[in-house]
């Protein structure tokens, strides 16, 4: 009797305990038994005994992920054979398993893009198997992380039919790290590249990293920052490169590196990085030479040239086109590529920023050697909270263009504020352009659909640190899932992604999964409205970008927030129509009727557009100062809704992720009304106009907010 009291007391406390905290390092591939016992029990019978084919070490990888990733769900111990005997789950390539080849699956697979997959019921003999088949052992990988998030997310998987096929062959992430562990536009702790460390020791987490990008099928990943320092292309830093691609290769992913332009000059001992040099010519043949030996798969280059400071062809009154095909014909004959970014604007502010990238790429549309993409924003100023596509996309039918994206969160709160952004993605790629008629989206010009580019290319820039949980926010981690998931598809919705991420990371439970859901897509709208509504553009804080500076001016005109809203007693704005800049010429009809025109310009630019009175009247019927203080205020105060949602969830959520968040949410809510304080403040000097009813008054002056001073801020 009494070790049954002693057993029950023991029972009662264990039930009342929380749900055991948890640091977010597993990121979505969070391994967890399924909640529902009785499908974990189905599953765990079905599932006990898989089979993979083949023997590389991308096979080995598929057996390890499956082991763990089943025998943690399916809380069961996990039998794997190189052979089918009538396994429920085959997994291989028709190269490698009989099997898979009497499914006469090679047609189909053939005719779809390379690492293409499918995920099928089918019948081998008289024994009804799921089979997981792709030409290539990477392709079952990405098959695999498929089947095993249909696992995670609790889908039907009786009546699979799935094939997968890329959007995009290269699909890369972008990490501004710098040699000695800084980060730039990094909020998540150091880079998780420890260059003094390697090639002679290689942390765990580097498997992880490639187990997570592999998971959305990102197949790249550029290990250093596009402001590049040379020493990365000697020969100790190949080393340490080249064991990071071997312990990357069974994943699918390929390394690339930033070449920086005057590396003959810095390393090579020449006078000069002229593109057109025949010794500079012959350093860079030598360099991809050398680097090919080490890194047989080498990705190539990413290149930022006469951008911001940075060395380029202009400093020899060559092109930017001599300048990309010099590095490409030394990587043409190993398949390397060239990834030129278009982020360049003069130094004396000739014209709107917003116009020098178009003006500088389009006339040089043809004349990039072929393993040439141009990387491109996905809009024409540099990541902003909004902003319209850039032009660039559509007008280069001849020179394949590639998306950059920005995953951390530079201008977004950065890893202290909650922004899904997968919404803003999808606002970019499902923008219609409307260069060869209606439905010429610019996810078709990236997709090569729209101009049958031969390579096609996304990249995006990582948020990834040595924090913890990897991204700073947990949140933050979305974005990287979303970016991944993206880049494969772009036809997913962020809605359903969203869906995927929050039943990966925290549950299945519909508890859980609306109202973080719901969160995560109001979510940019919310930062939108807080820092930049109405098409109101680069307003915030000089050099660190944290918080608001609209009143930030005394430097070059086009760094300044003054020079884009260009506020005074008139109104606010940037006059960007044909009376202005006229960047709306850039755009293809009907896009640059549209945007020109004050009554049709969708409002959410209005002011990127156009320079307008504050009296102007709204759709909404309020005047223009009425509408941007309404757009502060409900901004702020809707992040004190995202925290109601967030609270929803505590209990279903271990406590330590719950705090965690809660604590960032509260930042951020702070943040929001400073932001709000600030912004507000400033326009009413100029607008002359009180702030309406019914909203509470700053409790500080414009001049309190003007003095705020942050120092040390992560991330420059």
């Amino acid at each position: 009797m009494k070790r049954f009291k002693i057993l029950f007391l023991f029972i009662v406390i264990f039930s009342a305990l929380p749900v055991l905290a948890e640091d977010g390092y597993d990121l979505w591939l969070r391994y967890k038994p399924l909640e529902d016992v009785r499908i974990q029990r189905s599953m765990a019978k079905k599932f006990g005994s898989i089979t993979v084919t083949g023997e590389s070490e991308t096979a080995n990888v598929i057996k390890q992920e499956l082991e763990h990733a089943l025998g943690e769900m399916l809380s069961t111990n996990i039998s794997i054979s190189d052979t089918w005997n009538r396994q429920a789950l085959l997994i291989g390539t028709p190269e490698t398993s009989s099997e898979i080849n009497s499914l006469g699956l090679n047609e189909k697979l053939n005719s779809l893009a390379k690492d293409a997959y499918t995920i099928k019921n089918s019948r081998i003999g008289n024994r009804n198997v799921i089979v997981i088949a792709s030409n290539t052992d990477v392709g079952a990988l990405y098959g695999t992380f498929h089947f095993i998030r249909l696992i995670q997310t609790l889908q039907n998987i009786s009546d699979l039919d799935i094939v997968e096929s890329p959007k995009h062959m290269h699909r890369v992430l972008n990490h501004w790290d710098n040699l000695d562990r800084t980060v730039e536009r990094g909020y998540a702790g150091f880079s998780i590249w420890d260059w003094h460390k390697l090639p002679r020791y290689i942390y765990p987490q580097y498997h992880d990293y490639a187990r997570a990008n592999a998971s959305v099928g990102i197949n790249g990943t550029v290990l250093t920052n596009v402001n590049a320092n040379a020493l990365v292309l000697t020969d100790e830093y190949i080393d340490k490169a080249a064991a990071l691609a071997d312990l990357f290769r069974p994943y699918g992913i390929k390394v690339y590196l930033t070449a920086r332009f005057s590396a003959p000059i810095e390393i090579g001992g020449l006078e000069t990085a002229d593109p057109l040099n025949s010794e500079v010519k012959e350093f860079w043949k030598e360099i991809a030479n050398n680097i090919y030996k080490k890194i047989p798969d080498f990705g190539g280059f990413v290149v930022k040239a006469d951008s911001e400071g940075q060395p380029g062809p202009h400093n020899y009154n060559r092109t930017h086109g001599e300048g990309a095909n010099m590095l490409a014909e030394a990587l043409e004959p190993h398949g390397g590529i060239v990834m030129w970014r278009a982020f360049v604007y003069s130094h004396e502010v000739p014209v709107d920023r917003a116009l020098q990238a178009y003006n500088e790429f389009v006339p040089l549309d043809g004349t990039f050697k072929d393993n040439v993409l141009i990387q491109v924003k996905n809009g024409p100023i540099d990541f902003q909270p909004r902003e319209p596509y850039h032009p660039m996309f559509g007008a280069m039918p001849n020179t394949p263009l590639m998306m950059e994206f920005q995953i951390t969160q530079e201008y977004f709160g950065h890893a202290i504020h909650l922004t899904y952004l997968a919404p803003l993605y999808k606002e970019t790629l499902d923008t219609d352009t409307h260069v060869q008629g209606e439905g010429s989206y610019v996810s078709k010009v990236l997709d090569g659909t729209l101009h049958n580019y031969p390579t096609t290319a996304i990249s995006g820039v990582a948020n990834i640190g040595t924090d913890r949980n990897w991204t700073g926010h947990l949140f933050g981690q979305s974005n990287w899932f979303a970016y991944g998931r993206l880049a494969w598809d772009h036809t997913l919705s962020a809605e359903l992604i969203a869906d995927e991420w929050v039943r990966m990371t925290f549950s299945n439970k519909p508890a859980v999964i609306e109202p973080i859901v719901e969160m995560m897509m109001e979510s940019r709208e919310i930062g939108v409205n807080y820092r930049t509504p109405i098409g109101l553009h680069h307003i915030m804080a000089a050099s660190h970008h944290y918080g608001p500076g609209p009143w930030v001016s005394g430097r070059r005109p086009d760094w300044t927030s003054v020079y884009y809203h260009n506020a005074s007693e008139e109104g606010v704005g940037f006059d960007r129509s044909e009376s202005g800049s006229n960047s709306v010429g850039q755009y293809p009809e009907p896009l640059r009727s549209i945007y020109n025109s004050v009554e049709d310009v969708p409002e959410k630019f209005l002011l990127w557009f156009h320079h307008l009175p504050w009296n102007h009247e709204m759709k909404s019927g309020r005047t223009l100062w009425n509408e941007m203080v309404h757009k502060y205020y409900t901004g702020a105060e809707s992040v004190t809704w995202m925290q109601e949602k967030w609270n929803s969830v505590e209990p279903y959520i271990d406590a330590q992720r719950f705090k965690h968040v809660k604590q960032l949410l509260e930042m951020q809510r702070q943040d929001a009304i400073w932001w709000r304080n600030s912004c507000v403040l400033y326009f009413q000097q100029f607008s002359k106009m009180p702030i309406p009813d019914g909203f509470e008054k700053p409790e500080n002056d414009l001049e309190y907010y003007e003095n705020k001073q942050l120092r040390f801020v992560p991330g420059i």
